[in-house]
């Protein structure tokens, strides 16, 4: 198996302050959503309805879109299709270019992030602003999320300090957050002003009405929409609901899982255009029908984006955002990963303890673990299993099979305790990296079960 994830974490955990820090605040979250899913009584009920209405949705993609699409119709939205990435890029592209805009506002969305919109239409002349504070700090550095949520988590304040005093001429030295957040709402508010034309994402598509919903804490998405004539939403396949009912379970479930919240600040439905205006809907699949067809892994449909498997994750806590190779990190962004693309994100299956952390905490009771394990267990298949692991699991398979064997191997175990340190961490041993050998008792626990039962037989007899 290859090492790059194992690399990036090492990369990433030589600021050990960092990685203590970041670790502690994603965990600071999971235990925000844990308070909150203990406030509801339901909760457990709620998880039950929200992965059998995913189920139920994925299962009747045709019927649900095609009438998304029939009452979005009716309501005065334009409706396109995309069946890849290029797709969605070009449609997006050719609205804009036929209305002549120059100056594009979009809210974050991770399915343009997927499909590499922005780079796309840079390349054309098109100036693309991320509206979402996060985002556009990371549109400023250059950067990709390192989280699907809480994008730009893992820069510090002092960073955005020295980033604002650059592009926006804030005050030298002056980190203070409340000081930032109002420098960037003076900034991003005239590039609302002056955007040509909005884009959302879509947490959710309710196929009985028509409607786009969005989840944001800014108000953003709300703000880009409101000025410019000319708005776009997009969404992957997998976001439609049946109705409004549906609709519900999910939002009660979204934000408790994704930041300890009863409900994002802002939760808004977009039906019409404005008057006098024109509102593009662009449904894309890129992929996703044909997980479809994976049926140990149909589930990875049901995510809803929350982010709470990542909160949780040990491993993503411990080795950031940026050590995954694919662009949706921890534990979904494996399964992800490896259900587009398996030889090229092969890779990030060993960011995985298998501890089920993951799967617990999932709103949608995606199996994101056991999926994880199913996916190891085809990487022989596609040639990409390690060679040295094979050869250790074979040889620990010869021992287990043979008692007798098994037996001498541990009588002889405790002469590891007096070897030379070389001899025991090397190269050879990455489990010794950071870790330290426990020591070998000098008395198996079948020697110790052997003796007690004979000692409790005379103990008997007397």
């Amino acid at each position: 198996m290859s090492t790059k994830h194992a690399k990036a974490a090492e990369k990433f955990l030589q600021d050990g302050k960092m990685a203590a820090w970041y670790n502690e605040t994603l965990w600071m979250v999971r235990v925000k959503r844990d308070k909150m899913s203990k406030e509801v009584p339901e909760w457990e009920e709620l998880r039950n309805k929200a992965c059998e209405l995913k189920l139920y949705s994925n299962s009747h993609l045709e019927e649900l879109l095609i009438e998304f699409e029939k009452n979005a119709t009716a309501n005065g939205a334009i409706v396109h299709w995309a069946k890849d990435a290029d797709e969605y890029c070009a449609i997006v592209y050719d609205i804009l270019n036929e209305h002549n805009v120059h100056h594009f506002i979009k809210s974050k969305s991770m399915l343009a992030e997927e499909c590499g919109l922005n780079p796309f239409l840079m390349e054309r002349g098109i100036d693309v602003v991320e509206s979402d504070l996060g985002e556009r700090i990371l549109q400023l550095m250059h950067e990709a999320p390192s989280h699907i949520v809480m994008p730009a988590i893992h820069i510090k304040r002092e960073q955005v300090g020295e980033l604002f005093e650059k592009e926006m001429g804030t005050e030298k030295g002056n980190f203070d957050p409340t000081y930032l957040t109002h420098a960037a709402r003076k900034n991003l508010r005239h590039l609302f002003l002056n955007a040509e034309a909005a884009m959302t994402g879509a947490n959710f598509a309710v196929a009985s009405t028509g409607d786009i919903v969005v989840c944001t804490n800014e108000g953003n998405a709300d703000m880009g929409t409101s000025y410019p004539k000319l708005n776009i939403a997009a969404f992957g396949i997998e976001k439609i609901v049946p109705d409004l009912e549906s609709l519900g379970v999910f939002t009660r479930l979204l934000a408790r899982s994704a930041t300890g919240q009863p409900v994002t600040t802002y939760t808004s439905q977009y039906r019409r255009p404005r008057e006098g205006g024109e509102y593009h809907i662009i449904i894309v699949d890129n992929g996703r029908s044909e997980i479809l067809s994976k049926t140990d892994h149909i589930k990875t449909l049901n995510c809803i984006r929350c982010g709470a498997c990542m909160n949780t994750c040990p491993v993503y806590r411990r080795s950031g955002g940026y050590s995954y190779t694919y662009f949706i990190p921890g534990p979904i962004g494996i399964n992800l990963g490896m259900a587009h693309d398996p030889e090229k994100y092969y890779d990030n299956l060993s960011a995985c303890s298998l501890c089920i952390s993951c799967s617990d905490v999932c709103p949608v009771k995606v199996d994101l673990a056991e999926q994880i394990y199913k996916w190891r267990q085809d990487l022989d298949g596609l040639g990409k299993a390690s060679a040295g692991k094979k050869i250790m699991s074979g040889g620990m398979k010869f021992l287990m099979d043979r008692p007798a064997l098994f037996n001498a191997a541990l009588w002889v175990a405790p002469v590891v305790n007096g070897l030379p340190r070389f001899m025991k961490y090397n190269d050879f041993d990455a489990w010794g990296k950071g870790r330290e050998l426990p020591t070998f008792a000098k008395e198996s626990f079948n020697e110790m079960w052997k003796k007690n039962e004979v000692q409790g037989k005379e103990d008997s007899n007397e």
